[in-house]
């Protein structure tokens, strides 16, 4: 059983559907905060809901069930320090970023150390979140060729990942161009809406397909030990343990949410302030729900396939959800699915494609062009936007090599933001330290979470924590070791 012209359907008229609803809101943007921050006119809500959409892409709708499949629960330790990590982002990040008219990041390092290493750090997340966006992309290549199957059976995998990737970026980026920072936020929240409401509809399919429903699901996963959410030992090399999920997870947390443009970006949009903090702390909330549920749909496969094993055994845990929703779901329902997968990349793809062009026009273009226009730096910002689209859909193509998408895009994150966090927790956190010595701490702190990443089993909820902490500690003693020039 595969999907039939009702599933295509469903699929083609959500995809045409957020398109036109994202150009809904094309209009002349004036000047780069209108393009980039919506000119501060999104209420909380909605950009909490973004900024779980943001965080949200394909890869963590196919690889959360396949880890509850493969494992068990112990994922949400993570999510426990996701949580401790936005209070921290709320209170010590988020008053810095409304001192001032920002609009990126990384113009908060130049009002504390100066130009060089807000151009070091604004590089540094252009290089590693384009990378790590490009394994996320190519997730979509996963599930549209599994899904589309059928019609692309004449083609290589090959040919079949570029369809794919070039489909969905393709059609996010119409909506982002045109319609800036509004037209992201917005999408996401209808995005969200759908992706969330088709697992919801694959929970409950689930149930009526397992004989038994929910109390056959509950005795074979519990004697499968599925439910299993702390694991108290303590080791460097295990991924899941609660020291590294409470630890990780909230160094991680604070990094991507309190240092990484696609989130600041969505912070700094906010009305006030306190609608910030509101809009971070309220999605933390979002977020455990959510991969609840993601880790839960896992476990009812595990019992799923228990009872009916497959035809051909999975080779890669990513597979399992889509090739479930292909060949087990009713018609139309798994249409609705597999749109909902695909609301996940496109959001996630526009959230990038947005923070991307912001800081290459904030951070670069306008320091080479400071008497530019506001029109000349929209118009180029759209540019850009298109010239990071067909970069990333490279990056996808390349990335068609990797191991489990999730943890491999964030692996490459994590390299980057212990760096980062370490280089802003220097600046908030400390009067003495200066430009010079912060940008040795940088480059220590990140060749440190190079070598952990390549040349050691260190688990990547590691790099955050030890990066950001030799980087403050290097930066720090450097700072007291060299003349300063940099101080507030």
């Amino acid at each position: 059983m595969g999907l039939n012209l009702v599933d295509l359907a469903v699929i083609v008229a959500y995809l045409t559907g957020v398109t036109l609803f994202g150009l809904r809101f094309r209009k002349k943007q004036r000047t780069l905060k209108d393009y980039f921050l919506a000119d501060n006119t999104i209420p909380w809500w909605a950009i909490s809901l973004s900024i779980v959409a943001a965080e949200t892409s394909t890869l963590t709708i196919i690889s959360v069930p396949g880890l509850a499949y493969e494992k068990d629960f112990r994922f949400l330790q993570l999510v426990i320090g996701y949580l401790i990590g936005r209070a921290v982002v709320s209170f010590l990040f988020i008053p810095q970023y409304f001192c001032g008219e920002l609009v990126t990041a990384y113009q908060l390092i130049e009002s504390r150390f100066g130009e060089r290493l807000r151009s070091l750090t604004a590089g540094l997340f252009l290089v590693t979140r384009a990378a790590a966006e490009g394994v996320r992309v190519f997730a979509v290549a996963i599930v549209v060729g599994i899904a589309l199957s059928s019609l692309l059976a004449g083609l290589t995998s090959f040919e079949r990942d570029i369809t794919a990737i070039a489909i969905v970026t393709l059609l996010t980026l119409v909506y982002t161009f045109e319609g800036g920072m509004a037209a992201v936020i917005w999408t996401d929240v209808i995005q969200l809406s759908i992706y969330v409401t088709g697992t919801i509809v694959g929970f409950f399919t689930i149930l009526h397909l397992v004989p038994g429903g929910w109390g056959t699901v509950h005795t074979i996963a519990v004697n499968a030990h599925k439910f299993q959410v702390f694991d108290f030992s303590w080791s460097l090399f295990t991924t899941y343990t609660l020291w590294s999920g409470v630890i990780g997870g909230a160094f991680l947390t604070m990094a991507s949410h309190g240092t990484d443009q696609l989130i600041v970006q969505r912070l700094l949009s906010a009305r006030s302030e306190r609608e910030s903090k509101m809009a971070l702390l309220s999605s933390g909330v979002a977020i455990l729900f959510q991969f609840s549920l993601f880790l839960l749909i896992g476990a009812m496969l595990f019992a799923f396939y228990k009872l009916f094993p497959p035809q051909v055994p999975f080779t890669r845990t990513d597979t399992i959800f889509p090739v479930f929703v292909v060949t087990h779901m009713p018609h139309g329902i798994s249409g609705l699915l597999i749109a909902a997968i695909l609301a996940a990349a496109m959001s996630n793809l526009s959230a990038a494609l947005n923070s991307l062009s912001s800081t290459t026009i904030v951070d670069f273009y306008v320091k080479l062009r400071p008497k530019s226009t506001e029109l000349r730096r929209v118009q180029l910002s759209r540019i850009v936007t298109v010239g990071w689209g067909v970069l990333l859909f490279a990056l996808a193509i390349f990335a068609r090599n990797g191991g489990k998408v999730l943890e491999v895009g964030l692996s490459i994150a994590s390299v980057a933001y212990g760096a980062l966090l370490g280089v802003f927790l220097l600046g908030v956190l400390t009067r003495r330290a200066s430009e010079s010595g912060a940008m040795i701490g940088m480059l220590c702190g990140f060749l440190l979470s190079m070598y952990l990443w390549l040349f050691t089993g260190v688990s990547f909820t590691w790099y955050v924590v030890l990066g950001s902490a030799a980087t403050f500690a290097i930066g720090y003693a450097a700072s007291m070791a060299m003349p300063r020039t940099n101080t507030i």
